[in-house]
C-alpha cells in the first residue's frame, strides 16, 4: 500500500475577539493569488494555502470557521476534522473563558497545537504575561518551561504570520501525516447546506486515499455521485487527495455535519449500504420525565447551513429555566415553509426561530391563522438572548407564602363585628398595613385575617419592626392574649 506525505488540516481556536477571523483573512488574502482569490464565490468552510518551505512549495488546509462548531461536535463522535490547532490569545487579555474551552476541545481531540500570541502591536500587549497566563492553565510554551511551540503575531499586520506557517509544518512533519493513494477514501463532512439553485452541497475533509470523479459518496443516510466535485476554488476537479477540502453537490438529503464518508465503486453497494445503515439498532436516549408543574416549550429550527444549526443546538442545550423543558421538533436547512408552520400549528406554545434564512410568503399567509410566533436572526448571541427572554416569560409561576414579621398579642381592646383592636409586641420582622396574618395559638394556626390599622404612640403608621404597638386585625376567630400573629406576603417566582 503506497503511502504518500499529505497537507495538514489546521483548526484556528480561541476566545471571541482574539483575532481569530483577523488571522484567517490575512492567511487567505496574503498566500491566495488575486486571480484565485476572486474565484471564491461559494460559502467554503475550509481553503488551502500554498508557501515556500524548505525550498519546495507546501500546502495546508484551513477550516475557514473560527472554533468551527462541527470541530466540538466531531470530537464526541470519535471522528476529527483536524490534525493540527493554533490558539490565538491576546496578548493584551491574556487566558480567557473561550481560551480555556478551546484548550479542552484540543485537548479532548488529542492533537498538537500551537499558541498564537497575537496583537503584539497594541500598546498593553505583554508576552511574558501571556505565557504565565497560559502556564496557570498548564500551556507551558517553549522557552517557558515547556515544549508546546508559539509565535507571537499581529494578525492585523501580518508580523510573524510566516513564521507560524512554518512553525505548522514544522509540526505537520514531527507528526509525519501521510495517505494511501490506493486505500478507499475516507473524509469527514465539515459543512453542509443546501444552494437553492443546484442543490445540497456538503463540504468533507479527505483524510485517506484519492476521491475520483465516478464513484458514490454516502455520508450516514445521505447520498451522492462525484459528478459535481469542486476543490475550495470552486472549479471542478477529477479527483480530490487526502488533506484537502472538496466540494460535493447533489446530495439526496442534508448530510450531518461530523458523519465519516463511505465511498463506493458502484451505485447498487451504497445504497445496499445505506439500507443496512438504516435496519441497525438505534440507540435512543432515556425518555425525559417532567415533573406535573414543568412546561414543555417546543421550538423548530432552521439556518442557513448544518454547522450553524449545530452551533445554535449547543447553546440551547446550556439553557436551564425551571420548570421549563424545551424540546427540539424540528430543525432543518433552507427557508421556513409550510411544513415548518403546519408542525408548528400542533402546540400554540412553539417558537420557530430562523437564522439566516427567511420566511416564504406561503408560509407567511398560513401562518396569519396558525399564529406562531417566528423570529428570524442573523447574529446567535442575538437569538440566544432573545430565546433565554422569552423563555423566562414563558416560565410558570409558583406562588410562595413569605413570612414578613411576627408579633405576639399582649391584649384585646376591643371587637366591632370582625375587626379587633389588639395590644403586641414585635418579636421579628416587621408588621405592616394590609398585610396577611396567621393567627397561632400554641403552636397551631387556627385562623388568617388581615392587619387594617397599624398605631405605634397614638400616631398611624405604615409599618412597625420593633417595641409595641396597637393593631386593628379583621379577623372572623376571635384572636387572644397570647397568640402569635404571623405577617405574611405571597410571593410569584
Amino acid at each position: 500500500m503506497k503511502q504518500e506525505t499529505r497537507q495538514p488540516v489546521v483548526a484556528i481556536m480561541g476566545h471571541i475577539d482574539h483575532g481569530k477571523s483577523t488571522l484567517l483573512d490575512y492567511i487567505r488574502k496574503s498566500n491566495v493569488v488575486a486571480g484565485e482569490a476572486g474565484g471564491i464565490t461559494q460559502h467554503l468552510s475550509a481553503y488551502e494555502i500554498s508557501i515556500p518551505y524548505q525550498n519546495k512549495d507546501r500546502s495546508i488546509t484551513f477550516l475557514d470557521t473560527p472554533g468551527h462548531a462541527a470541530f466540538s461536535g466531531m470530537r464526541e463522535r470519535g471522528a476529527h476534522a483536524a490534525d493540527i490547532a493554533v490558539l490565538v490569545v491576546s496578548a493584551g487579555d491574556g487566558v480567557k473563558a473561550q481560551t480555556i474551552e478551546a484548550l479542552k476541545t484540543i485537548r479532548a481531540a488529542k492533537i498538537p497545537f500551537i499558541v498564537a500570541i497575537n496583537k503584539i502591536d497594541l500598546p498593553e500587549a505583554n508576552i511574558e504575561k501571556t505565557k504565565l497566563s497560559l502556564a496557570e492553565h498548564e500551556v507551558l510554551v517553549e522557552g517557558f518551561g515547556g515544549d508546546i511551540p508559539w509565535n507571537a503575531i499581529s494578525a492585523m499586520k501580518g508580523t510573524g504570520v510566516s513564521e507560524l506557517l512554518e512553525t505548522i509544518l514544522l509540526v505537520a512533519d514531527l507528526a509525519e501525516l501521510s495517505y494511501s493513494t490506493t486505500a478507499s477514501p475516507r473524509g469527514i463532512v465539515i459543512e453542509s447546506h443546501l444552494e437553492p439553485k443546484r442543490g445540497i452541497a456538503a463540504t468533507i475533509i479527505i483524510k485517506d486515499g484519492v476521491l475520483k470523479r465516478g464513484t458514490f459518496v454516502v455520508a450516514g443516510t445521505s447520498f451522492t455521485t462525484t459528478r459535481i466535485m469542486e476543490n475550495f476554488l470552486g472549479e471542478n476537479v477529477p479527483e480530490i487527495r487526502a488533506g484537502k477540502p472538496v466540494s460535493l453537490v447533489g446530495f439526496d438529503k442534508l448530510p450531518e455535519v461530523g458523519s465519516e464518508i463511505v465511498v463506493f465503486e458502484k451505485k447498487r453497494d451504497a445504497e445496499d449500504f445505506i439500507e443496512e445503515v438504516k435496519e441497525a439498532p438505534v440507540q435512543t436516549k432515556e425518555q425525559v420525565s417532567l415533573n406535573e408543574n414543568e412546561k414543555v416549550v417546543p421550538l423548530i429550527i432552521k439556518t442557513d447551513v448544518q454547522g450553524t444549526l449545530e452551533a445554535i443546538e449547543k447553546e440551547i442545550a446550556k439553557f436551564s429555566v425551571p420548570g421549563l423543558y424545551i424540546k427540539i421538533i424540528g430543525k432543518s436547512i433552507g427557508s421556513i415553509g409550510e411544513s415548518d408552520i403546519k408542525l408548528a400549528s400542533a402546540d400554540k406554545e412553539t417558537i420557530i426561530l430562523g437564522f439566516n434564512t427567511t420566511l416564504d410568503n406561503s408560509a407567511k399567509d398560513i401562518n396569519e391563522k396558525v399564529g406562531a410566533e417566528i423570529q428570524l436572526f442573523s447574529v446567535i448571541y442575538k437569538l440566544t438572548e432573545w430565546l433565554e427572554a422569552k423563555l423566562e416569560e414563558r416560565r410558570p409561576r409558583v406562588e410562595t407564602r413569605e413570612v414578613i414579621g411576627k408579633a405576639k398579642v399582649l391584649k384585646c381592646f376591643s371587637q366591632t363585628k370582625e375587626k379587633q383592636v389588639l395590644g403586641a409586641r414585635i418579636e421579628e420582622g416587621v408588621i405592616a398595613h394590609g398585610a396577611k396574618v396567621s393567627v397561632i395559638r400554641r403552636d397551631f394556626p387556627i385562623a388568617q385575617g388581615t392587619i387594617v390599622e397599624v398605631q405605634q404612640a397614638r400616631q398611624k403608621l405604615k409599618e412597625v419592626s420593633e417595641g409595641e404597638c396597637g393593631l386593628m386585625v379583621e379577623c372572623k376567630n376571635e384572636i387572644a392574649p397570647g397568640d402569635i400573629l404571623e405577617a405574611f406576603v405571597m410571593v410569584t417566582k
